[in-house]
């Protein structure tokens, strides 16, 4: 049965907590029955994936004690709903991008990507060993969600356009579909900016209500069928160079679990986080190949292009900087540890895969 009207009715977060469906499990015999919405449809396999990962190694690891039903988008709340559906209480867990809550606080994108930021690697290593989880936690704590990371797509692309884009000005005018701080870059270059759930893109692609449009890479917009709304594949993928998805617990719901049951929650997150990115690592290849070879024009954005977007990013990023304490207390972790990696990794990572793609 849909909890709708309970989230409707929530209002505020102690409310949810009085009613958490988890409280009425805990009575029954030490069995947990929880239910996890998402932001994917279903047909999304890394992504819907993803969570169903989460949710069948917890039921394996707690020998069927702690069973969670997985919805795709829309079979509860809608896919941008996820967030106050899990911080309410209406649902436990939630599987989704923490970037598509920046109205709340733009903050939550470092938790997915930033554009021209950290690789996947880097965002893994910045959250598990460089203090980022600490500051998720106290972001995520304000809204009463206990988060994990839990997915990453690798870096993505740019998006299908249906007209080329050979300088700054053919982005003006354009409506176009994104997310994240990515899409106050575009804003800032004169591109009207839409945020859709992934499986509403193609209609308005299609339809001519969105004149472009990025979702992931390869796999899954081969799914969607974008390369049939539109023929110009344009990377990279500046605005998310690496996006991360998080799974979220009502921290109310988490703060009541036994040790064991929590260990078994974040090693499951764990396992999904690191099988998401390599299942992407995997598919998305063949899937260009494909793209490629059924019409669709792989192209690079012109330098000058990417110069005015980075542009637009630091005095973004610097006005966040400004004006957003809790935004300046995790750039101010973030940044220093993707300098610091990055000066390493140019002389080392970067040397290397320059040498082979100039040389293979």
């Amino acid at each position: 049965m849909k909890r709708r009207e309970f989230l409707k009715k929530a209002g505020v977060v102690a409310a949810g907590a009085t009613l958490s469906p988890l409280m009425f499990a805990n009575a029954q015999a030490g069995k947990y029955q929880w239910s996890m919405v998402t932001s994917w449809p279903r047909s999304l396999d890394n992504l819907f994936g993803g969570a169903e990962n989460i949710a069948n190694a917890v039921k394996a690891m707690t020998d069927g004690d702690v069973t969670i039903q997985v919805y795709e988008a829309g079979a509860q709340v809608g896919g941008l709903e996820v967030f106050d559906a899990v911080s309410s209480g209406a649902f436990e867990m939630g599987h989704t991008a923490s970037y598509y809550y920046i109205g709340k606080d733009p903050s939550h994108a470092f938790f997915t990507t930033v554009p021209f930021g950290l690789t996947p690697k880097q965002i893994n290593s910045w959250i598990e060993s460089g203090g980022g989880q600490a500051l998720w936690d106290e972001l995520s704590g304000n809204s009463n969600l206990k988060p994990f990371l839990a997915g990453n797509t690798g870096q993505q692309m740019a998006g299908w356009f249906n007209k080329e884009i050979n300088t700054p000005a053919d982005l003006q005018g354009l409506s176009f579909r994104t997310a994240g701080l990515g899409a106050r870059v575009y804003s800032a270059a004169g591109v009207n900016v839409q945020t859709l759930a992934g499986g509403e893109i193609f209609l308005a692609l299609q339809r001519g209500v969105l004149d472009a449009a990025e979702w992931v890479g390869p796999h899954d917009d081969e799914i969607l069928g974008l390369n049939k709304a539109a023929k110009y594949y344009y990377g990279p993928g500046w605005q998310e160079p690496g996006a991360a998805f998080a799974l979220y617990v009502n921290l109310d719901t988490w703060k009541g679990l036994p040790a064991d049951i929590q260990e078994v929650i974040a090693t499951a997150s764990q396992a999904a986080n690191i099988q998401m990115l390599s299942d992407y690592t995997d598919k998305d290849p063949a899937a260009f190949k494909r793209l490629v070879a059924a019409g669709a024009q792989p192209k690079v954005f012109p330098d000058p292009v990417l110069k005015v977007l980075y542009d637009n990013w630091v005095k973004i990023n610097d006005d966040l900087r400004n004006s957003n304490a809790m935004y300046k207390k995790i750039s101010d972790s973030m940044m220093p540890f993707m300098e610091q990696v990055r000066g390493f990794d140019k002389i080392n990572q970067f040397a290397y895969l320059n040498f082979i793609y100039k040389n293979t």
